[in-house]
């Protein structure tokens, strides 16, 4: 199961490549696949199946991950929790604007939940959360004190909206003048995204990761390795800044390095267990 998580973060990472080849080659340079047929099937598939399939792949490589190294009592809860009430909050905000401000799913990710919420976000929700979750756990164990399983909910949901700090400017940028991922229909002071929304990604995390170790019914849980969450984690934040950073936004590329990826690394330095060795 080891050996599958690894293989399936591996296979994640490489779809999240594809499709930023296809979003920072192959639609701002179409003199290089016109006229060539192979090319042309290559660009093709790297622009309209690598989006989802990635975050597919991620979620595959996280349940894989769970399934191993926590259980899949416990696994398959988080599972549960993450994807229904991610796609409950996808749904009411696609038709009402709440929580996230008012914004519309393209066609990009693939086919969509009640024709509004591809079916693939309530997925990327689960992989990032679990993995967020996993490593906060883990440097909160580190280091020490009372109320772990609160402070690491809490953390957890914290490293999960620090990643929409990147994210969101980065997928629905209006310097991408080729493919947005959704549209916002109300304009925000940061980079054009409503503050609203960063509330509504740690009001809906919170909820659900809540739900999801809560449910689990356990004062305390074993400690896991972390190197394939961070992994995970690490694939899918350093994504979201070079497309960033392709279009002019460093600011969030920073934030996302100082408030994203260097509070995970901590994680790295906690003790691995024997078992899990």
């Amino acid at each position: 199961m080891k050996t599958s998580a690894w293989s399936f973060t591996v296979l994640h990472g490489l779809a999240l490549c594809l499709g930023l080849f296809g979003l920072l080659v192959a639609i701002p340079h179409p003199e290089l696949w016109a006229g060539q047929p192979a090319a042309m099937a290559f660009f093709a598939f790297a622009l309209g199946k690598t989006g989802g399939t990635g975050m597919v792949l991620g979620a595959i490589a996280m349940l894989a991950y769970g399934g191993w190294a926590l259980g899949w009592r416990r696994t398959l809860i988080f599972f549960a929790a993450a994807t229904i009430i991610s796609a409950t909050a996808e749904l009411t905000g696609t038709k009402t604007g709440w929580p996230f401000g008012g914004y519309e799913y393209t066609e990009f990710l693939g086919a969509k939940l009640l024709g509004r919420v591809p079916f693939a976000i309530p997925l990327s929700w689960f992989y990032m959360a679990f993995a967020s979750f996993v490593l906060a756990d883990a440097i909160v164990t580190a280091r020490g004190g009372t109320n772990r399983t609160l402070w690491s909910i809490v953390l957890g949901t914290w490293l999960l909206t620090a990643w929409d700090l990147v994210l969101d400017p980065s997928m629905a940028a209006p310097q991408m003048q080729y493919i947005h991922f959704w549209v916002w229909h109300e304009h925000g002071p940061y980079f054009g995204m409503p503050l609203r929304n960063l509330a509504g990604w740690f009001g809906t995390g919170l909820l659900f990761i809540a739900v999801g170790r809560l449910a689990w019914n356990e004062r305390t849980t074993p400690l896991p390795p972390v190197a394939i969450p961070f992994a995970v984690y690490a694939i899918n934040v350093v994504w979201s800044m070079i497309l960033s950073i392709s279009a002019g936004m460093w600011p969030t590329a920073i934030a996302a390095l100082l408030l994203s990826l260097a509070p995970a690394a901590l994680a790295l330095r906690a003790r691995t267990p024997r078992a899990f060795a």
